[in-house]
């Protein structure tokens, strides 16, 4: 019945024919849902027992594969090489082992939990209420059947009290109790679609979580094994749950502590004890930030209810990590330790007067420094630091820039000639919208990478990649010291003609750094997703007084592929530059080579010209006939020549 919706309660009192014809229909489509969702209940049942033993046979795999070198066989020797193959592999499988227990905890939760609950709570509840019900009418209808079997002839008050009374009893009780039903199986009409996909959405869920655990993680623990089969592998994922509760944290001592709503007491959420704290982005989300245990086995992503709440979550944390509450006076000490990340982050002129007294002369020979993996530097020649301080490497009372802004302002024209025009829009779909062409039009190599500006400065030397990992290291402390979490996330394209940071959103250019000027790039040597590059230029309009300037990113794992992919657009670039040189220099030889053609037509053609006219000259130096009359006649250059060519040198002579 298409057309039906739901059980009418107000017809629940007159119980016509048609209500009870209505309410077989419904107790029909109840029936139905129920041996349904009996076998659905079944079948998860089915995945979830398979689940758990695929989870105890995994982890008995790991346990046999553990005993193996308390094995004695006949024929076999001590391999030691083979039995710590197998305690890894033993290892591997048993975090395998391990997966799969959080996924058959998931599981139970997301999918069982939901579908056994509307089994058992709102299903039998229908079979509950029409059992009721069914009692009911045949009691209403027992008190009408009595009070049709009333005698008129032989009347009596009493009876005809106690049998209309039970009749209204009886009313009452079954108007009652259909009302009850009527409104149960309205209820399952909306709860049978919800009670269908929750555990569908929460098997996919759990599924789809340990697939991240297995690609996240796993992949790359594997990688590291089969290359080095002698280390040790730890699995370091953990379960990402989409459910957010709303709780009341608070610190004891070193722990967080968390507290639900009607809790009498709170429970050891975290040992922060020298956690991690950062502020990250979770599902669209503000505020939220993460803590990380120290072993990296545990974390937390937590959202706070305003920014100010947020800054003071993560300094709080951070704190407590630094165990600075343990000593006497746990300000001074705080005070004492941003004081010395201040002193890290900005040197004394002390360590620039060091450095200039053992900057080697003008004219001392400085050995060349070979080049890394992950590393390059181009354009000039490197100086041994390693006897250098690192903080020498940066200037001091150097300002730290912590956010993208565009190089084309007014107060700064020179840094607009440098890095070129800013905020242009790169069109997505490659047009242009008029003759002017595109500097990365033609570029053979276009990579683009996610990254997030963590903060520029100024360095002193760009001959070393330890200029890099002091720039990275005081970057990060600064951020740290001033509470500074937000980072701005761009588009970073790779070309061999520039490196542009790009934003997501509006595909404006926010800063373009010419290739050329790039001459130092380097991934963090622990963290690979940090990176930096060093970029150098003209300050001011005098092009000798050149500077470099030190930026700093993350990105998601890529780092090294970055710096990869730099290092390949500076040799495409080379080799285009030499091609472009060559080329140049063949187009120069041959337009000398028609330079010199042309010089040389010229003298042949002169030389003609002057043979010709000494040819005029001595044709007309010769003595001529006379006329009758003293007239004289001129000749050509044409009869000229055929007077020349004949034997005897014919002349014409005119007539008055």
């Amino acid at each position: 019945m298409p057309g039906i919706d739901k059980l009418p309660i107000e017809e629940t009192l007159e119980d016509s024919p048609q209500t009870r014809s209505l309410l077989g229909v419904f107790e029909e489509d109840a029936t139905a849902i129920s041996n349904y969702m009996n076998q659905l209940y079944q079948a998860m049942h089915r995945i979830y027992d398979a689940q758990n033993e695929l989870s105890a046979a995994t982890h008995l795999t790991s346990k046999l594969l553990k005993e193996y070198e308390k094995q004695r066989f006949p024929l076999g020797g001590d391999d030691e090489v083979m039995s710590s193959t197998l305690q890894q592999f033993s290892k591997v499988i048993d975090e395998l082992s391990s997966c799969h227990a959080v996924l058959s905890t998931q599981l139970a939760d997301a999918m069982m939990f939901p579908i056994t609950q509307f089994k058992e709570r709102d299903l039998k509840e229908i079979l509950t209420l029409k059992e009721v019900f069914q009692i009911a009418s045949n009691d209403h209808d027992a008190a009408i059947n009595r009070y049709s079997r009333l005698s008129k002839k032989r009347e009596n008050d009493k009876v005809k009290y106690e049998v209309t009374e039970d009749v209204y009893t009886s009313r009452k009780k079954q108007h009652q109790t259909m009302m009850h039903y009527f409104c149960a199986l309205n209820t399952l009409q909306y709860k049978k679609k919800i009670a269908l996909l929750e555990p569908l959405l929460g098997y996919m869920q759990a599924q789809i979580s340990f697939f991240k655990m297995g690609s996240e993680n796993l992949n790359e623990q594997l990688e590291e094994f089969l290359a080095n089969i002698g280390t040790s592998v730890q699995n370091k994922t953990g379960l990402v749950s989409s459910t957010w509760d709303r709780q009341f944290y608070f610190t004891q001592g070193g722990n967080l502590m968390s507290q639900a709503r009607g809790d009498v007491a709170g429970g050891l959420a975290m040992d922060i004890d020298n956690c991690s704290v950062m502020a990250v982005d979770c599902e669209d989300r503000r505020y939220c930030f993460q803590i990380t245990s120290f072993d990296g086995k545990k974390s937390s992503i937590l959202q706070a209810e305003s920014k100010k709440d947020h800054e003071e979550w993560i300094c709080t944390i951070n704190n407590i990590s630094k165990q600075i509450y343990l000593s006497e006076n746990p300000e001074e000490t705080a005070a004492r330790v941003n004081q010395s990340a201040l002193e890290a982050v900005t040197p004394s002129p002390s360590f620039q007067q060091r450095h200039e007294s053992l900057r080697p002369a003008a004219g001392q020979s400085r050995p060349p420094t070979a080049r890394t993996s992950s590393s390059g530097s181009l354009g000039s020649e490197s100086t041994n630091l390693a006897a250098l301080s690192l903080d020498s490497l940066v200037a001091p009372d150097t300002p730290i820039q912590f956010d993208i802004i565009s190089p084309v302002c007014e107060d700064q024209p020179g840094q607009a000639k440098a890095f070129g025009q800013g905020g242009r829009r790169t069109n997505p779909f490659g047009e242009s919208g008029g003759s002017t062409k595109s500097e990365t039009e033609d570029s053979i190599l276009h990579q683009l990478f996610i990254v997030r500006f963590l903060g520029s400065m100024e360095v002193k030397s760009d001959d070393h990649p330890d200029v890099v990992y002091e720039t990275m290291r005081q970057i990060l402390a600064a951020r740290a010291i001033h509470n500074i979490f937000r980072m701005t996330e761009s588009h970073l394209l790779v070309t061999c003609d520039c490196l542009k940071l790009i934003d997501p959103q509006t595909q404006v250019t926010r800063l373009t750094f010419p290739l050329p000027c790039v001459v130092l790039y380097a991934t963090h040597q622990e963290n690979k997703r940090l990176f930096g590059f060093v970029l150098r230029t003209s300050s001011g309009r005098s092009e000798s007084n050149l500077s470099s300037v030190c930026y700093i990113f993350e990105s998601n794992n890529e780092g090294e592929k970055i710096c990869d992919s730099v290092g390949l657009a500076k040799q495409i670039a080379l080799h285009a530059e030499l091609d472009r040189r060559a080329s140049e220099k063949q187009k120069e030889i041959e337009r000398v080579k028609e330079k010199q053609q042309k010089e040389l037509n010229k003298q042949k053609q002169i030389e003609k010209d002057l043979e010709e006219q000494s040819r005029l000259i001595a044709a007309s130096s010769r003595p001529n006939q006379a006329s009758s009359e003293g007239q004289f006649v001129v000749l050509s250059s044409s009869q000229s020549e055929e007077s020349d060519l004949g034997e005897g040198g014919k002349k014409r002579e005119s007539e008055a």
